[in-house]
């Protein structure tokens, strides 16, 4: 029976290693968080010290890292600490589950085949809800033979595993297309709601308007609410659209192909960032307007 490891007990990681764990998956976890790491023994499975040690006990490694220069350390190294590529054996799987530009991905895949290592490209998305419920979507490409060993624990984590090639980058092709209407909803419908402040509407009469009408969108719906809360945890920050949206536009301006939309969003989520608000929620990209009167939830 193969065995799984995860890497990053973060919003989304702790979810889908809880996920592969009620599907009766024995579950090796790492974390730079040794604490985090070990509250996830508590129920099973087994924390690692170091990435290394966790590559040599598992047969497919999954990565939830915020990007590629974690997703770097991750397997290589960051100059002080062992990554887990070295300690891999040979026909493992490493399952990357991060946001990433296309071409860096498929430059991942030839460098982890050099060293015997199989590869599978694999975004997701959902949110931590749907990551801890295992219902999730994974866009991933890769090769039969890294599926063959995979599969079982995508299947595990997500209820959606869309296979959109046998080589890497399309997964993370279609990811970025979902981040750039996910980043140009939610500038949309901050843009929305700071029109309706401006103008005398009581913002919850027209959030329960605008979520039952053809104006509504899975983002005004969601991050409106936050809004409305005045609650801007992040649960996705400011900081993740900068650089999403920024993968986005480096994508398409590798091709001269023009998205006037995402232009702005990334620009307002840049205004936000640099105003202060780049750890919060990704809906305090609305307190980039000017005149308006936030609400200020529930005393």
């Amino acid at each position: 029976m193969s065995t799984v490891g995860l890497i990053g007990l973060g919003a989304m990681g702790s979810g889908m290693a809880a996920s592969l764990r009620r599907a009766g998956h024995s579950v090796q976890v790492f974390d730079v968080r040794r604490e985090v790491a070990e509250a996830f023994t508590h129920a099973g499975g087994t924390a690692h010290d170091t990435l290394a040690s966790l590559g040599a006990a598992c047969d497919v490694v999954v990565s939830v890292v915020v990007n590629a220069a974690q997703t770097e350390a991750v397997l290589f190294g960051d100059g002080t600490t062992p990554g887990c590529a070295a300690s891999m054996k040979p026909g493992s799987v490493f399952v990357m589950c991060s946001t990433v530009d296309p071409n860096w991905s498929v430059a991942l895949e030839a460098r982890l085949e050099a060293m015997g290592l199989r590869y599978v490209d694999a975004p997701i998305s959902g949110g931590a809800a749907k990551a801890a419920s295992g219902q999730m979507t994974m866009m991933t490409a890769g090769k039969p033979e890294a599926y063959a060993l995979a599969e079982p624990f995508l299947n595990a984590m997500a209820a959606k595993v869309y296979k959109l090639g046998e080589r890497a980058g399309a997964g993370s092709k279609v990811k970025i297309i979902n981040q750039l209407l996910a980043g140009v909803h939610i500038a949309a419908a901050a843009e929305a709601m700071a029109l309706g402040l401006r103008e005398g509407v009581d913002a919850a009469a027209l959030y329960e308007v605008i979520t039952n009408s053809a104006g509504n969108s899975w983002m005004f719906e969601n991050r409106m609410a936050h809004v409305l809360a005045a609650d801007y945890t992040p649960l996705s920050a400011v900081d993740i659209f900068v650089k999403d949206l920024g993968i986005v536009l480096d994508m398409a301006r590798a091709s001269k192909f023009p998205l006037p939309l995402s232009s702005t969003a990334h620009q307002m989520f840049m205004q936000a960032s640099t105003a202060g608000f780049a750890k919060e929620d990704d809906s305090a990209v609305i307190k980039i307007f000017p005149g308006i009167e936030l609400p200020k939830g529930k005393a």
